[in-house]
C-alpha cells in the first residue's frame, strides 16, 4: 500500500493540501552524516514554480527531522522527515467538485473511499507526496558513492527539441507528455533475484507508483521484438562481464550484469488541462463542457527526472543491503 521495500524501507504520508507531507525510512545504517542541507540539491530540482512548463506553485519544501537522526548522523532507527504545505488553494478544487477530472483518480477515489478522500490538489494521489520519496532517494544516494544514478527528459510531445515540444502543448492550450531516460553506473555484478524479485521487477514496480508513469522499458524495450537473437545478444567481452552491446540495459535473467543499468519510461499528458472538454457531472448525472482551472503542469515530465533517480536509488539501496554490500557506515 503506502509501503515499499525490504531491507530500506520507505512509508509515505500526507496529502497534496494537508497540513504536511512526509516520508519515514526504516533500515538506513547507523552512522551516516546527515543534514538537511544534504537533501536540498534533489529538492530543488523537484520543485515546481521555476521552470517553463511547471506549475507555479511554490513550497520550500524544507525537510524537517522528527527522528532518527542524532548529533547530525543517522542512529539506525526510523527516519521520519515532513514537508510543511504553505502554499495551497483548495478552493480551486472546490469550484471543479462537480466533475471528476478525465484521466485523473478523482471518479475512481471517489468510488473506493465512499466521498471521504481529501480531493483537494489530488489528495494522496498528487505528485506532492514524491516530495519524500526524493528526500529518501538522496538518503539512499548517499549509501552508495560507488554508483552514480542519472535520469534525463528526452522528449517532450514526440519531440527531442524539448522547447519545441512544450511549445506544441502551449500553442494547443494543452498538456503534454514525455520520455524520461535513466542510468545507473557503477553496480556490482549479481543484484536481483529471480523471478518475482528481479531487478527489472522491483525497478518496475515503483516507477509505475511515479504519478502519470504509463511504459517502463529496459535496455532496447520493446525494439528487442522486432531483431533477431544475434542482433540482440550482448556478446561478453572479459571476465568482469563487459559486453560489447547493452541491448539488455545491464540486466540478464533479473541480475545486473555489471553493466550501466539503462531503462525509459514514458509519462503521460497532465490529466489536468485547460482544453475544453467534455465529461459526466455527476451532481446533475449528464454530461457538459467544461475546463480545469487552478495551477499545474504543462509537462508532468519536465519535473520528474530527480524522482525517477530517487526510486531508482531506493531499490538498488535495498538491493545492495540484501547482498551485503552495505553492510556498515563508517564516519
Amino acid at each position: 500500500m503506502n509501503s515499499f521495500g525490504r531491507l530500506f524501507r520507505v512509508h509515505i504520508f500526507g496529502e497534496s493540501h494537508g497540513e504536511c507531507v512526509g516520508i519515514t525510512i526504516d533500515g538506513c545504517p547507523a552512522g551516516l552524516l546527515l543534514s538537511p542541507e544534504d537533501l536540498l540539491e534533489d529538492l530543488e530540482r523537484r520543485k515546481g514554480g521555476k521552470q517553463k512548463g511547471a506549475t507555479p506553485r511554490q513550497e520550500e519544501d524544507y525537510p524537517i527531522f522528527k527522528s532518527g537522526v542524532f548529533n547530525g548522523t543517522t542512529t539506525g532507527f526510523p527516519i521520519t522527515i515532513l514537508f510543511e504545505n504553505k502554499n495551497t488553494r483548495s478552493e480551486d478544487y472546490n469550484k471543479q467538485r462537480s466533475i471528476p477530472r478525465p484521466g485523473h483518480a478523482d471518479w475512481v477515489a471517489h468510488e473506493k473511499f465512499g466521498g471521504n478522500e481529501d480531493y483537494r490538489g489530488g489528495g494522496h494521489f498528487s505528485a506532492r507526496l514524491t516530495t519524500g520519496i526524493v528526500a529518501a532517494g538522496a538518503i539512499a544516494k548517499k549509501l552508495m558513492p560507488q554508483i552514480t544514478i542519472a535520469a534525463a527528459v528526452t522528449s517532450i510531445a514526440g519531440e527531442t527539441d524539448l522547447e519545441k515540444g512544450l511549445q506544441k502543448g502551449i500553442d494547443a492550450k494543452d498538456s503534454v507528455g514525455g520520455i524520461i531516460e535513466c542510468k545507473a553506473i557503477g553496480l556490482p555484478v549479481g543484484l536481483g533475484e529471480p523471478y518475482f524479485d528481479s531487478v527489472e521487477s522491483v525497478l518496475s514496480h515503483i516507477l509505475f507508483a511515479i504519478p502519470a508513469v504509463r511504459g517502463v522499458e529496459f535496455g532496447t524495450g520493446f525494439a528487442a521484438a522486432n531483431m533477431f537473437g544475434s542482433q540482440h545478444n550482448d556478446a561478453i567481452e572479459n571476465a568482469e562481464g563487459t559486453t560489447k552491446t547493452n541491448h539488455a540495459g545491464g540486466v540478464v535473467g533479473g541480475i545486473s550484469n555489471g553493466n550501466q543499468l539503462v531503462f525509459r519510461l514514458a509519462v503521460k499528458p497532465t490529466s489536468s488541462t485547460p482544453k475544453q472538454q467534455n465529461s459526466l457531472n455527476w451532481e446533475t448525472g449528464s454530461t457538459e463542457d467544461f475546463s480545469i482551472k487552478g495551477r499545474h503542469d504543462l509537462c508532468v515530465a519536465l519535473r520528474a527526472p530527480v524522482i525517477v533517480e530517487a526510486v531508482t536509488a531506493l531499490v538498488l539501496a535495498d538491493f545492495m543491503l540484501v547482498q551485503q554490500h552495505i553492510k556498515r557506515v563508517i564516519v
